[in-house]
């Protein structure tokens, strides 16, 4: 695929959306996989996390397919080109959207914190989409080119619609929240964001993903969880080697026990 294009609109848009990425069979899949944490009885704590919505996190440690979106290769190779080498993922979510959901707060995933520049991508967010975004169900709405500046007109919203199976990748900075949900349908996504090197991750990686579970994983993944060490330099290790070790010992204690590897 030639990403030229999508590489483009994120920069002067601030996003882009890709379709068809996942075929019929692998978003069944992922939902499947999501299925024992979704019984709609844990809902958000807050109208950020959503009173109407539940959200799934730390996924990577509940099911090892959750990767397939993590690490797919065409988002990932757009991402090499807006981030440093050796970045990190942020963090990896599911959130479904219930009937009656209001508006999130307007919102950036991340723009640096207090010392963040507009000129500088600080994240690169995904949200993937296990149905269809629709006018109605809470579709993702985004504010083109706020990712530029500070300021934001909320009357410049778009809404991201998109059929199951695409991706909507855009930049930290880029100002937006989902939407209400006014249908009679859930409405479910993964929203896989990934940061600079040199910032810390939304989500505890290391801990959310143990080395056992880790282990599951490919090299990839495993270091974009943080269990990797930034080059040049040696940031990121532990007890003086590299984190990867601790996943080499995992792997070794999983054969011992008998345990898929």
């Amino acid at each position: 695929m030639d990403i030229t294009p999508h590489l483009a609109r994120i920069r002067e848009q601030g996003y882009t959306i890709i379709e068809g990425l996942l075929d019929q069979h692998q978003v069944e899949h992922i939902k499947a996989c999501l299925a024992p944490w979704l019984q709609g009885k844990l809902m958000g704590r807050n109208n950020f996390e959503g009173e109407q919505t539940e959200r799934v996190y730390a996924l990577l440690a509940k099911h090892p397919d959750f990767a397939e979106i993590v690490e797919h290769p065409v988002t990932l190779s757009i991402i090499d080109e807006l981030l440093e080498t050796d970045y990190l993922l942020s963090t990896n979510l599911a959130i479904n959207v219930h009937p009656g959901e209001t508006p999130q707060p307007w919102h950036r995933d991340n723009d640096g914190g207090a010392n963040g520049r507009p000129d500088v991508f600080h994240g690169v967010s995904t949200i993937w989409a296990f149905d269809d975004f629709t006018e109605t169900n809470g579709a993702t709405e985004l504010i083109p080119g706020s990712h530029l500046g500070k300021s934001f007109d909320p009357e410049a919203a778009v809404q991201a619609l998109m059929p199951a199976g695409s991706v909507l990748i855009f930049s930290g900075n880029l100002v937006h929240r989902g939407g209400a949900n006014q249908s009679d349908q859930i409405r479910l996504a993964i929203t896989p964001q990934y940061c600079q090197p040199w910032l810390r991750q939304l989500e505890n990686m290391v801990l959310s993903v143990p080395p056992d579970k880790a282990a599951l994983l490919s090299p990839r993944v495993q270091a974009l969880l943080g269990y990797s060490v930034r080059s040049p330099g040696f940031m990121g290790y532990v007890d003086g080697v590299h984190p990867r070790r601790l996943i080499e010992s995992a792997y070794q204690g999983r054969k011992a026990r008998g345990l898929p590897s």
